[in-house]
């Protein structure tokens, strides 16, 4: 999307980290002729807008003293259609992938990304939006970001932050807590009825289901349930766990129609720090090989990575399917990730996610999008070192990154379902489902306090789009079980109201642009990777 970063040589990085450290320590020392920070409570500290700069006040200690805990910046005042979320941090296995997975979390939309690591340090710009297009107000937001990110770093290692997002979802203590519960894994070949079969073995032996996820895609279903023995929260007995795996194995493997099919369940123990659900289900589906079914991916339209916003109005509509192509930058020792598919929320959480357990690192990126279509494009390298050199593994990357966008791209109806939590309830619904000739593409189950809520996508068993008149004839079934069902015709405010952005020249004029660049002082190299990423998407 955005200009490709110049990446250094190795003895630019070697000079990036020798100089560092005293370029960034003169950085945060104090101006002693204005008298260093105002004092809080003067005037002057009053005044200060928490749009303009961190939260945290280390009191012009040398930043060599926090290295390794994020510096979070929201800015309010750059952008008038967006929020500017700014990290620097230490780059460290995992930590962009957090980054991304706790402002999903917090139900905001990323627009446009600039990632930009080197030398050991990160450095990230998100635009961020609520779901219905508005920027961030909230305060107390950049604290509850870097006390998310760096628990060591909580005052006294307290307790977890706690944050209610835009859409309701509480983030901390109060929200969902799954971490008395055991968890059900399966992973199997797709079919009408499935959930429905496997929620009416656990209700028949006395376990609840608290929450979970399940996703389809190519024909392979996976599902993550949190059980419990009761609906008021009792833990499963240890004792119980092997009989419910062995009951669910056994449905499941009864129903199979082919001969062989493969198919996995497993319930985990209660453990504290579990994999984020929606990670897990990646890893899930992808340790099933979902990826290997259909035509391999076609190559992304070049032309869409350099032309101007009325230029790609009138091609974008084409450009709706997902696409991946993957270069190799031998000179820096890069693979050039390239996609293009239907701009959606939770995009960039699940590109990202695919990568990292892929084993890849992202040394540079840029996201963003024009009108409908996002646009992504990625330097990465494999943690051993090596590029994406052969055919096959191209193949294999760009198979992963489309499934991982696929599993979640909208299909069907969908419906939203809401009702006092009993035991059984699930179970109830599903049947229901199933004896209207209904099946489900993906579900995401919640409970707050004493109320169930779900999110179901609905088809036909055959496949077909689903019928108004057969879901109003469900919901007047579910409506005598005191469900309220109600058709939800696309996500509440997507796609938020912004303007488009415009990606950069093809990579060929960008190699040519960057080495046509005076050589940077030692100050600008350590923004440099950020600042070429940025430099056509103005702030």
């Amino acid at each position: 999307m955005g200009g490709a970063p110049r990446v250094s040589s190795a003895a630019e990085i070697n000079k990036i980290d020798g100089g560092k450290k005293g370029f960034l320590k003169r950085l945060r020392r104090p101006n002693r002729r204005e008298g260093g920070r105002p004092a809080a409570g003067s005037p002057a500290f009053s005044a200060m807008k928490y749009v303009s700069g961190p939260y945290f006040e280390p009191d012009f200690d040398p930043l060599l003293d926090r290295f390794g805990t994020p510096g979070v910046v929201v800015d309010n005042e750059t952008r008038e259609d967006c929020t500017l979320v700014k990290v620097d941090s230490v780059n460290r296995d995992g930590v962009l992938l957090e980054m991304v997975q706790l402002l999903t979390d917090l139900d905001l939309v990323i627009s446009k990304s600039y990632i930009s690591s080197d030398g050991g340090w990160l450095m990230d710009v998100f635009h961020v939006t609520d779901q219905i297009g508005r920027k961030l107000t909230d305060p107390s937001l950049p604290e509850f970001i870097q006390r998310a990110l760096v628990p060591s770093h909580r005052p006294g290692n307290g307790p977890s932050p706690r944050f209610t997002t835009c859409l309701g979802n509480v983030i901390g203590p109060g929200g969902p807590d799954v971490s008395d519960c055991a968890a059900l894994e399966f992973t199997v070949h797709d079919r009408p009825g499935l959930l429905s079969s496997i929620t009416s073995v656990l209700a028949d032996n006395g376990c609840h289901v608290e929450s979970g996820q399940a996703w389809t895609h190519n024909g392979r279903a996976a599902g993550v349930l949190y059980v419990t023995a009761t609906a008021d929260g009792a833990a499963l007995h240890p004792s119980r766990w092997a009989r419910i795996e062995r009951l669910v194995d056994a449905v499941v493997d009864a129903r199979e129609n082919v001969t062989g099919e493969r198919h996995w369940v497993r319930v985990s123990e209660l453990v504290q720090g579990r994999v984020h659900t929606e990670r897990r289900l990646h890893q899930l589906m992808h340790d099933d090989r979902d990826y290997e079914s259909g035509p391999a991916p076609t190559p992304v339209d070049e032309e869409l990575f350099s032309m101007g916003d009325k230029a790609a109005t009138a091609r974008t509509a084409r450009r709706a399917e997902t696409r991946v192509s993957i270069d190799s930058w031998e000179e820096r020792g890069y693979a050039v990730v390239k996609m293009t598919s239907r701009d959606r929320p939770r995009l960039l959480f699940d590109t990202v996610c695919a990568l990292t357990d892929m084993h890849y690192v992202v040394f540079h990126a840029t996201v963003g999008s024009q009108g409908a279509l996002a646009i992504q494009e990625y330097y990465i390298r494999h943690k051993d070192g090596r590029t994406v050199h052969s055919n096959a593994e191209r193949q294999k990357v760009s198979r992963c990154l489309v499934a991982a966008v696929e599993r979640r791209a909208t299909h069907g109806m969908r419906v939203e379902v809401r009702a006092a939590d009993r035991s059984g309830l699930l179970s109830d619904f599903t049947r229901v489902l199933r004896e209207h000739g209904l099946s489900l593409l993906r579900v995401e189950l919640k409970r707050h306090k004493d109320e169930a809520t779900g999110t179901f996508y609905l088809v036909m068993d055959t496949g077909g789009e689903v019928r108004t008149e057969a879901v109003r004839t469900v919901q007047a079934r579910v409506a005598e079980m005191d469900v309220s069902l109600e058709i939800v015709k696309e996500a509440p405010g997507w796609p938020p109201v912004r303007k488009t952005s415009v990606p950069a020249a093809p990579l060929a004029a960008r190699q040519q642009q960057a080495q046509e660049r005076p050589r940077p002082s030692l100050g600008s190299l350590l923004w440099s990777h950020l600042g070429k990423l940025s430099n056509n998407f103005s702030y």
